[in-house]
């Protein structure tokens, strides 16, 4: 069973009037207009512990959500013995377009982290204290909310939405936000006046940015 079927079940019974079918080959603006618009909600009652244990095998491969990201987005990857775990490689770091190399254990490790593109504190506030643990684990663990990043970057952006952070580097930030708007819709997490709008600017140079699928 595929990772996209299993998250798939683990959705089923998620809000029908927010969340949205992603259909294949639609555009990040097209999307974007069926996400709610509403103010953020309370932080009352939030906390890691509520998108369930870090880095869940959710697809029951064996390997953490963490291997299975750094596995996809690095490259020249080298593993430890048994083929799960990534001890070194290279990550072309989407954000700033730099290369950074990965060592496991030796400092580097920290340079790369794995960034929830839409992050858990904004989700929470924006819908997803509505869903049920194991939807809100389903999207921690989602490969369409997780991208493998320069860590400073990661850390500086922390829990920010479009509206107080984009990446520094330009020509990615339709990629980025398109994610964003997936990611949003799937689960149906709404977003604010500013962010939206923000959203919506960026899409508009780029009209045909298809919502990425994982």
């Amino acid at each position: 069973m595929g990772l996209g079927l299993i998250l798939a079940l683990l959705l089923t019974g998620a809000p029908a009037s927010t969340a949205v079918v992603l259909k294949r080959e639609a555009t990040a603006i097209k999307v974007l207009g069926q996400i709610s618009v509403k103010g953020r909600a309370p932080k009352t009652g939030y906390s890691r512990a509520q998108f369930g244990a870090a880095w869940t095998d959710v697809d029951h491969n064996g390997c953490d959500t963490r291997n299975d990201i750094l596995t996809r987005d690095l490259v020249s990857k080298v593993y430890r013995s048994g083929g799960c775990i990534v001890a070194s490689g290279i990550l072309h770091d989407p954000y700033s377009g730099t290369d950074i190399s990965f060592t496991r254990g030796a400092g580097t490790s920290l340079a790369v982290q794995i960034d929830h593109v839409v992050a858990l504190s904004d989700a929470w506030q924006k819908g997803a204290f509505k869903l049920t643990l194991t939807q809100r684990t389903a999207f921690a663990n989602d490969p369409l909310n997780l991208l493998a990043v320069m860590g400073r970057l990661n850390s500086q952006k922390s829990d920010s939405d479009a509206a107080s952070w984009l990446p520094p580097l330009k020509s990615y930030r339709c990629k980025y936000v398109a994610r964003q708007v997936a990611v949003k819709a799937k689960y149906g997490i709404w977003m604010t006046s500013a962010e939206k709008t923000v959203i919506t600017g960026i899409l508009s140079k780029c009209p045909g940015e298809l919502v990425p699928k994982g």
